[in-house]
């Protein structure tokens, strides 16, 4: 069964400062860098990518530059930082984990219908295959101009699988560290010294860690 976006829940490590009330950091694993990772997916990139750096500011600018600067070792084995900031091929919002009205796991493919409504269908017939599919039921086959409607059953071989891994764009494996601006760097205890240095925390014993759970009512 597939798991709806409404049940869908990823969770953060806040790092707090209570006297200053303030958050200094989250302390994030790979399946909130990818989402935000794959927000830069969607049409908003091309914008993005078209602003110089003295305009490219907020924070879209900050992560698509955490993108840029991120050492390609923490990218999985089949993505690269151009796979993120340079992707060829269209990208949905309902293919992004948080933001889809169903689970990442529930890629759907279509083709033309088994019976067509259009007899003469070049798509159709005992020793003919389809050649088009598409995510979309409804999208029309350049050939029969049929609509899609017929499900297609998608199986990954297995080297497909070995390769793809974890899925997603950076590896799993590391923790990483997204500030409040959407600054994202892999964390060590250097960069978290550091980063308790640039906000002058002079009391440890003020800091406090809270565990947040993100769905999609905290995205939207």
């Amino acid at each position: 069964m597939a798991t709806t976006s409404s049940e869908a829940k990823v969770s953060l490590k806040l790092l707090i400062d209570t006297k200053a009330k303030r958050v200094l950091f989250a302390e994030a694993g790979k399946d909130f860098v990818d989402f935000l990772f794959n927000l830069l997916q969607l049409p908003v990139r091309t914008v993005v990518r078209l602003l110089t750096e003295q305009t490219m500011v907020g924070t879209l600018g900050n992560l698509y530059e955490s993108i840029e600067n991120m050492n390609e070792t923490y990218f999985q084995s089949n993505q690269t930082k151009d796979s993120v900031l340079k992707p060829k091929a269209p990208f949905s919002a309902t293919q992004i984990p948080l933001l889809s009205l169903e689970g990442s796991g529930s890629l759907r493919y279509y083709t033309c219908p088994s019976n067509p409504s259009n007899s003469n269908s070049s798509c159709y017939g005992q020793y003919q295959y389809h050649e088009y599919v598409a995510h979309n039921a409804g999208a029309k086959c350049p050939t029969c101009k049929n609509s899609f409607s017929r499900e297609m059953q998608y199986v990954a071989a297995a080297n497909e699988v070995a390769a793809v891994g974890e899925g997603g764009f950076v590896k799993g494996v590391v923790t990483y560290m997204v500030m409040d601006d959407l600054v994202v760097t892999p964390m060590s205890t250097i960069s978290s010294i550091t980063m308790l240095n640039k906000f002058n925390v002079k009391e440890v014993g003020a800091l406090e860690e809270r565990v947040v759970d993100m769905g999609m009512p905290e995205v939207w």
